[in-house]
């Protein structure tokens, strides 16, 4: 899993954009709300927006099994 802390409610941002965008259904509205609520974690947690935008796409995309 990522190294960095994401509040849940991000994660599942993250993971519901990503789930339309793979049905084809991905707005413009959603996709801009992800990257205002990324830019804004990356910003509170003295992050790099394109490193926290990596590691949370990484995340939710490639799931790391259960130990």
């Amino acid at each position: 899993m990522s190294d960095i802390d994401f509040p849940a409610e991000l994660v599942e941002l993250e993971r519901s954009a990503w789930e339309a965008a793979q049905r084809g259904e991905l707005t413009a509205d959603l996709a801009a709300k992800v990257q205002a609520r990324i830019t804004a974690f990356a910003e509170a947690s003295g992050l790099d927006r394109y490193t926290a935008e990596m590691a949370l796409k990484k995340l939710v995309r490639h799931p790391e099994p259960d130990a």
